[in-house]
Parts: C-alpha cells; sequence; structure tokens
C-alpha cells in the first residue's frame, strides 16, 4: 500500500521504517528542512521503561497547586483562554485516581519493554551509533519522602516486568560514584539494569538515512495544511504548495500538532502540548561527570552522557504552543546541576532548547486507527509526553503490526483513541 506519513520526529521515522519493512511504498512528510528538528532535537535521552509513573498520579493536584505560580516549578500551569487546555486539564484530573494510575503505569511498561527490545533489535541488525550506552538509569533521591515514595511505585513496575530495584545511598554510589560529590546528600534511589541513554536526534537521523536506502522518501521543508475526504475516508493530504499527496493510509506523527489537523472535522484529540527544557554542557576532561544515565525523581529532571556532552533535560510547563526559553526555567536546571555535580553548571558553554512534548492526560500514547470519525485510513501514532523516545519503536512495530494484521505480542487496546 502507500503510505504517508505525517511527521518526521523519532516516532515518524520509526514508524516509516517499520512500514517499509513491510513492503509498504513509504513518504514522510515534514516541515523542517530535516528529521528530528522539533521534539526529539535535545530531548534527555533516556530509553527509560523505569520512567513510567505518569504525572497523572494521586499525589500530582496537591503538587500541581503548590507549585502554581512558580517560574522555577518542575510542572508548571499557565491558565490561558484556551477550552483545548481546560478540557485536557480535566481529563487530567480524571486519571489522578489510584486505579487509573495504575493501569497507566502497566500501559506504559509494557509498550515501554516491547520498545526497548525493539530498538535493541534495530540498533544490531543496523550497526546504529548514537552515543548509546548501555548502563542502566538510576533514579536517585535527595528527599526521604519522596524516595519512600518511589519504593511502591518502583515495586509495581517489577509487577508488569520492568527490573527497578530499590538501592540503598551507599549502592546508589557504587553504581554512580559522581553522585558522592553532591552538596545534598543522597537518601538513596532505584536502578533499572536494562534502561539504555543515547542521542535521539543521532538515532532519528541515522535511521532515516537506512530507510531512505530502504525505499522511504522524505519530502522536507513541506507543511501539510489538511486533509481531504473521499466518501469517509482520507484520500490524500493536502501540502502549503497547494499539491494534494494521495495515499491508501496516512500516519498522524506530528506530536503537539497532531489535534490541529483534526480539528476541522469535529475531533477533539486528547493530546496537549507540555514545554520541557535542556540544557547540553561540554564536561571538561578532568571534571567528575556521570557516566550512567540518572533521573533526579523530586526536580523532575534527567541527565544523560553523550560523549564529553551532558544533557540535562526536565520540567513541564503548560502554556499552549509557545517554545521560547524562561531564563528562570533554564537557571533552574543549571543551579540544580551545581547542587548535584558542582563544577559542571557552566553556563559560558551552554546550550539551551526547549521542545513541546505531546502529552495525553495520563501519558499513554495513541498507537492505533481512528475509528467512528468518518476519517478511514487515518492512523495515530502520537501522544507520548517525555517518553517519546522510549517509546518509538515499540509504538512504530506496535503500528505496523495493526496494520499488516499481525498478532502485535500485546494487547493493543489502552492505545486506542
Amino acid at each position: 500500500m502507500r503510505v504517508t506519513v505525517l511527521g518526521a520526529g523519532v516516532v515518524g521515522v520509526a514508524s516509516a521504517w517499520y512500514l517499509a519493512a513491510d513492503g509498504h511504498e513509504v513518504t514522510v512528510v515534514e516541515r523542517q528542512p530535516g528529521p528530528a528538528l522539533e521534539t526529539s532535537f535535545a530531548n534527555g535521552g533516556q530509553i527509560s521503561v523505569s520512567h513510567a509513573e505518569p504525572w497523572a498520579n494521586p499525589r500530582a493536584p496537591l503538587k500541581a497547586l503548590k507549585w502554581m505560580g512558580r517560574e522555577d516549578s518542575p510542572l508548571l500551569w499557565r491558565l490561558r483562554v484556551d477550552m483545548a487546555q481546560w478540557g485536557w486539564g480535566l481529563r487530567f484530573l480524571r486519571e489522578c485516581t489510584a486505579s487509573r494510575a495504575r493501569a497507566n503505569v502497566a500501559a506504559i511498561v509494557r509498550l515501554g519493554l516491547s520498545s526497548r527490545a525493539a530498538l535493541q533489535a534495530l540498533r544490531q541488525e543496523l550497526a546504529l551509533e548514537y552515543d548509546h550506552q548501555q548502563r542502566g538509569i538510576l533514579h536517585f533521591y535527595t528527599d526521604q519522602r519522596e524516595f519512600e515514595h518511589a519504593l511502591p511505585q518502583a515495586a509495581l513496575m517489577r509487577e508488569f516486568g520492568c527490573e527497578r530495584v530499590a538501592k540503598t545511598a551507599a549502592e546508589c554510589l557504587v553504581i554512580e560514584p559522581a553522585l558522592a560529590a553532591s552538596t545534598i546528600p543522597v537518601v538513596g534511589g532505584t536502578y533499572t539494569a536494562g534502561d539504555e541513554s543515547g542521542d535521539a536526534w543521532r538515532f532519528t537521523e541515522t535511521l532515516a538515512r537506512q530507510a531512505a536506502v530502504r525505499g522511504v522518501r522524505f519530502r522536507h521543508g513541506e507543511t501539510v495544511v489538511g486533509l481531504n475526504l473521499d466518501r469517509g475516508r482520507v484520500a490524500s493530504v493536502r501540502l502549503a504548495s497547494g499539491e494534494n499527496l494521495g495515499s491508501d493510509i496516512t500516519v498522524l506523527a506530528l506530536g503537539s500538532y497532531s489535534p490541529l489537523l483534526l480539528r476541522p472535522f469535529g475531533v477533539r484529540l486528547p493530546v496537549y502540548p507540555a514545554k520541557g527544557y535542556s540544557v547540553t554542557l561540554k564536561v571538561p576532561e578532568a571534571a567528575t561527570a556521570p557516566t550512567v544515565s540518572l533521573t533526579d525523581d523530586g526536580h523532575k529532571i534527567v541527565m544523560s552522557r553523550f560523549g564529553q556532552r551532558l544533557r540535562v533535560a526536565g520540567t513541564a510547563e503548560f502554556n499552549g504552543y509557545d517554545t521560547s526559553l524562561n531564563s528562570a526555567r533554564c537557571a533552574a536546571l543549571l543551579r540544580r546541576i551545581g547542587e548535584i555535580f558542582p563544577g559542571l553548571a557552566d553556563s559560558r558553554d551552554a546550550e539551551y532548547w526547549a521542545g513541546l512534548r505531546p502529552s495525553t492526560p495520563g501519558n499513554v500514547p495513541l498507537v492505533g486507527p481512528l475509528s467512528g470519525a468518518g476519517l478511514d485510513g487515518l492512523w495515530l501514532n502520537t501522544g507520548h509526553g517525555t517518553l517519546g523516545w522510549t517509546l518509538a519503536c515499540g509504538s512504530a512495530k506496535l503500528l505496523a503490526d495493526r496494520i499488516a494484521g499481525r498478532d502485535p505480542g500485546l494487547d493493543p487496546a489502552p492505545y486506542d483513541y
């Protein structure tokens, strides 16, 4: 079949790869001049099945209220005259019950484990290089209450197959000796040996080149402005140039911008942009710096080492489609790095970035057909939130399996629209 994939981020490119592997004629449409130049460009770099606890959990509403109005807070909700924001927020509150949080953890872990295995197979098959490290991910805590909260969450993830194991403070320092330099003592942590890290931009760019060799056509610098229907089926996509690009199947992988394409058809996709920040620092040769990928749960920050670069990323700001850099939030990342790794927070060579992470209220992505909306032939692969890099290969493989009518090896129902 002819397949058009909308979006060349890590999710879109992975989708194109698996669909082309099934023998489909695949075209990828991307408004940027190259792949992975928006949300996938400078993210936290983690393949983190262990990061499966959704933002929507029983503790979230009180935390959000406590952080309201704080420019440097881990989660910042900027109230707007925006029905999409308010509608998403109400759905988010409904996902904060213990039963819904448990179900969402299960769905995220199962897809995450599948995705991690798919990535490893793909890396071996294609000999992909992207500054990847297979040294696990350590969640560390400098607050005793945060650590105590993490223990039942780790147990829940183990129940669903994620090997997230509790560690004492001393064991954390053995896993990552650089944490001994922290000005705030580490009180404990959890460790997932099977998790990984790597540069999502390098991975996506490399995979896109391999996909092009396999026959995937990339149309960069092309903006999709609409969908054309024929008797209730998406027959083509309309480009800003005026061209109509026809296909049998259209895959919507536009991240945070996915809902905008569907609004004219009355579809209210539950995806809203959560702006995340990152700073990339050069690591001096003699500096005390981490080599294991880290998650600072209390501050919602992750850290990954790419050669002589350290990527520090995190926080969530709900402020519509604004991608501007907020100096207070950038400074908060550096300040925290200065507390944990004194001497690394040198802002002279810091490279700042902000991107919009496409978030569903429960953090479970949408991967499957858009059913019951009069848009037959349209498939979703969006809404991955902070876990786009973690879930990309798994959701792309799930998508290809469902299109082909194969058994995907996991229940697809949690990912349906």
